[in-house]
């Protein structure tokens, strides 16, 4: 039997660590088996008709005693929350429903996450009952049927469909084949992208005064005033407070080829832009993502790096977290979830943080298009009916106004209209204002869902990644380079109809 695991420190170095390959192979795991303790009373039938999708609707689970295992990801405090808080989630049951719960915790990181999970799931194993997943993964666990769909859930539990605060939470986190409407993943931690700044900087009547004297115009020192720049706007600011003689740097960025760094802090350049990484509706990737504005938006994003500290080809969510709170730059992109961990006791009453910079729509309009992250929970479909039934419990709990409050204070987020809009939330830490700014209607936006996620992020991220180490200086050509490979993943899986160009798969990267 495994031993119920408590919640563990977590190593801001720990966070989000790199891609491990999918493997392919499926592994036949023993499936939890849920048992009466000695001498326990008979439990109860079900009631008549009760689908084991409605949770626990009377006596059926009376006496019984199982372990729940999770999948939560390494690291990334908001999807461990869970496993600490579920001693109170164990409590209630027992109380209401008079059953014994035990938790299982199984952690890895993103990527090595599914690799864990996947050939389980392949083996019709629920070694994993309820897992939290990256949004990225939805059509690969939806489409094998690994996964249960969370709209035959929400059918049966009408309270558990909450209202969410823009249909970024249900395109991103719930809905796969995207447009089509299907429900998947119940939400479990909504992220968005925004700036983190040295508040007691900007604020610095000397450094007003010095920025005033070199560029005749104010230092932005307030949240309006930043929310209002493009990034072109924001190059001044990094300029002044570049120093490189004194170890201080005006920026940070993510240009990593681990996991998805890169290509999340780059696509805003291009989504706000006006252009796009692919064509949901064809399928097609030549022509949409390898353009000349796209280009363009690559070269700038990479220009970006002058001022940055060095070596930051290797920049990861982590290296924010320690420039940052080490005082070695006086701004950082960075996902506003792990906002408590930028702000060490030292930065207390220091940080601001922003929503991610504007850019100039070819309309003239100032738009932001952030990257949207995050996980949903999704429910494995080879549970048996008692662990279903806990599973559905579990949910039920989850999303109470208690819990989720419970959640926010120990620093997740929230995702419902009722949860982004309680009266003090934006006020309740300094970068929840940006969080709900940037996840309102059309200010941020997830990349693909397809079962192909992996093979696409790959192709990409090892193009990126050259750019960014200098290995190839043609930002066409690294678009082009891409664009023809991921065209040929999407045209053998019969998801475009459209073979890419063969010179496009002729390009190298040397």
């Amino acid at each position: 039997m495994s031993e119920t695991i408590s919640s563990q420190p977590f190593s801001r170095r720990s966070l989000l660590k790199g891609m491990a390959a999918l493997s392919a192979a499926a592994v036949a795991a023993n499936a939890l088996a849920a048992c009466a303790p000695a001498g326990a009373p008979a439990a109860a039938p079900a009631a008549e008709g009760a689908s084991p999708l409605q949770g626990t609707v009377g006596d059926e689970m009376r006496g019984k005693s199982l372990e729940l295992s999770l999948a939560v990801i390494a690291g990334w405090p908001p999807s461990q929350l869970p496993i600490e808080m579920f001693p109170s989630f164990a409590a209630a049951v027992k109380e209401k429903y008079g059953y014994d719960v035990t938790v299982r915790k199984t952690e890895a990181p993103f990527a090595a996450l599914f690799q864990r999970v996947a050939p389980t799931l392949a083996a019709k194993s629920q070694e994993f009952n309820l897992i939290v997943s990256d949004s990225q993964w939805l059509g690969a666990l939806a489409e094998p049927g690994w996964i249960i769909k969370a709209d035959d859930v929400y059918a049966v539990n009408p309270e558990l469909d909450l209202e969410p605060f823009s249909s970024l939470v249900v395109n991103t986190y719930q809905v796969y084949p995207d447009g089509s409407g299907q429900r998947w993943g119940f939400p479990q931690m909504p992220d968005t992208q925004g700036l983190f700044i040295r508040k007691d900087l900007v604020e610095d009547p000397a450094e007003q005064a010095a920025f005033e004297a070199k560029y005749g115009t104010k230092l932005p020192s307030t949240y309006d005033e930043f929310a209002e720049l493009t990034i072109q706007e924001y190059e001044p600011i990094f300029e002044f407070f570049n120093r490189p003689d004194q170890e201080f740097y005006g920026t940070a960025a993510q240009y990593s080829k681990e996991y998805d760094f890169f290509s999340c802090a780059y696509h805003p350049y291009v989504y706000a832009t006006g252009g796009d990484i692919w064509d949901p509706a064809t399928g097609n990737v030549v022509g949409m993502l390898n353009t000349d504005a796209n280009a363009a938006q690559l070269e700038y994003f990479r220009s970006l790096t002058q001022y940055m500290p060095p070596g930051y080809s290797d920049f990861t969510i982590g290296s924010m977290i320690d420039l940052f709170t080490q005082g070695k730059v006086f701004s950082a992109f960075n996902w506003l979830a792990v906002g408590l961990f930028m702000i060490s006791p030292e930065l207390e009453g220091k940080v601001m943080a922003v929503p991610h910079p504007k850019f100039i729509f070819p309309d003239g309009e100032k738009k932001v298009i952030g990257a949207m992250g995050g996980q949903p929970w999704v429910i494995n479909a080879f549970n048996d009916d008692d662990h279903m039934r806990v599973c559905i419990d579990f949910l039920k709990w989850w999303y109470q106004d208690d819990t989720q409050e419970e959640f926010v204070s120990k620093g997740g987020l929230p995702w419902s209209k009722k949860g982004v809009e309680a009266e003090g939330f934006e006020e309740s830490k300094p970068y929840t204002r940006a969080f709900k700014y940037m996840l309102e209607e059309g200010r941020s936006r997830d990349f693909w869902h397809l079962p192909e996620y992996a093979e696409l992020l790959a192709v990409q991220q090892e193009a990126y990644s050259a750019f960014a180490s200098g290995q190839v200086n043609d930002p066409k050509r690294v678009l082009d380079y891409i664009a023809g490979r991921q065209q040929q993943i999407l045209f053998d899986k019969g998801r475009t109809q459209t073979a890419p160009p063969a010179e496009l798969l002729d390009l190298t990267l040397s």
